[in-house]
């Protein structure tokens, strides 16, 4: 239920703030990652959330460019 209000407020946004949206979960993700190999990252189950979340941004995206 969580994540369907996420992509709601996604669907709220403008193809501007998504595409910002977007550069910062990649940015997250670079971050768990590099935290995640140097044995830093308490928790892993983020990085599978941050990817998620990332692919629930380009869906809507490409949704809003048809």
């Amino acid at each position: 239920m969580k994540s369907r209000k996420y992509v709601q407020d996604l669907n709220g946004k403008t193809q501007v703030e998504l595409n910002e949206e977007l550069v910062a979960a990649k940015k997250e993700l670079f971050n768990l990652r590099f935290q995640n190999a140097t044995n830093q990252l308490d928790n892993t189950s983020r990085i599978r959330e941050v990817r998620k979340n990332i692919a629930r941004i380009q869906t809507v995206l490409t949704r809003q460019a048809n």
